[in-house]
């Protein structure tokens, strides 16, 4: 198995040492070429409007549309902004470059600016064996999932309800950062979307 992790701008370091510690190979993608024998996509946190703007730079946002269009693709923070189809009105943002593949609605930096960065403990009932344990999320400057449409179902929310992750089909998403936390189980679990492609 081979993971590619978007590597434009943001957190894609981190979420490579998670992939290697779980015994994966995974490789930074800059360029269209570096899509062509993966298995899966990561698209990190980071700034999403700098994201969008070096994907549409690089000559990606098509052949990204393509690859996600036949394989797994995860966007964590900044890239779950990236991977929705709709921005919040009232909301900044609403003419950045999208990928705009998922139907759900997300609103920009809904938690606050970076000095309002917090971990709180989830439930997640997707984890594979039943896995009850929380799960340790940190949140920096995170997007609100503001709507989960079609067929997206919500696999995670805050105790106030808030949707907080997210999965439709063979593509997910999360506010909030699992690769910061030492807990790999949010990797394991995209690992097991690809298996059953």
């Amino acid at each position: 198995m081979k993971i590619g992790v978007l590597a434009l701008q943001g957190a894609f370091v981190e979420h490579i040492k998670m992939l290697e510690s779980l015994g994966v190979e995974a490789v930074e993608v800059r360029l269209p070429e570096q899509l062509a024998d993966l298995d899966g996509l990561i698209i990190p946190g980071g700034e999403s409007t700098t994201i969008g703007k070096l994907a549409r730079r690089f000559g990606l946002m098509a052949p990204l549309h393509e690859f996600a269009t036949a394989k797994p693709v995860w966007g964590t923070c900044a890239g779950m902004i990236f991977l929705a189809k709709e921005i919040a009105s009232g909301t900044e943002g609403k003419d950045q470059p999208l990928l705009g593949i998922m139907d759900i609605e997300v609103a920009r930096n809904a938690f606050g600016r970076q000095v309002d960065s917090f971990e709180t403990n989830l439930d997640v009932a997707v984890f594979a064996n039943g896995d009850k344990r929380p799960f340790p999320a940190v949140f920096i400057r995170a997007p609100k999932l503001v709507a989960a449409k079609a067929d997206t179902k919500i696999i995670a929310t805050l105790p106030d309800g808030t949707a907080v992750a997210a999965q439709q089909g063979h593509w997910l998403v999360t506010s909030f950062h699992p690769e910061l936390t030492g807990d790999g189980r949010f990797h394991e679990y995209f690992l097991s979307l690809i298996d059953r492609k």
